[in-house]
């Protein structure tokens, strides 16, 4: 392994969380690939630089907490990323049910009290916005329900 090579993606290990995926593209951009990209990202995960279980509650947690994504929308970006079925479930669970509702509740409320519409605009409205940032139509249904009446 060359040292400035291992350095660069050390650094860039170090930097922030990062998957299988992102390293190896970025292994593929300092013209390293195949059999010596898979040696990189072996050494990584043996010198615990890499690990797909705290990428993914990383992720999982950014998401959630700053981006105010939902569930579905956090499920696609990380299977779109190659992470296994078992880290998404497990990092998934970081987040209560409890603390996924009062978000939910939180988000539809300021949507409502911000808008102006009638009744029936305002629902198609929130739930378009809402369901984009992947969460799921049947529970911001249920908050609106219980907010607009």
């Amino acid at each position: 392994m060359e040292s400035s090579v291992k350095k660069k993606i050390e650094h860039y290990c170090i930097y922030q969380e990062r998957c299988h995926l992102e390293v190896t593209k970025k292994l593929n951009k300092l013209n390293v690939f195949g059999d010596e990209a898979n040696e990189y990202v072996c050494y990584l995960i043996d010198e615990n630089f890499l690990s797909e279980t705290r990428f993914s509650e990383a992720f999982v947690r950014g998401k959630f907490n700053s981006n105010n994504w939902g569930k579905v929308k956090i499920i696609r970006e990380l299977k779109s990323r190659n992470i296994s079925d078992w880290n998404i479930s497990n990092a998934l669970n970081q987040i209560s049910d409890e603390d996924y509702q009062n978000k939910l509740r939180k988000l539809c409320k300021k949507q409502v009290e911000l808008s102006d519409k009638p009744k029936i605009e305002l629902k198609n409205k929130v739930v378009k916005s809402l369901s984009i940032k992947g969460w799921e139509i049947d529970l911001i249904v249920s908050q609106l329900n219980q907010l607009i009446k």
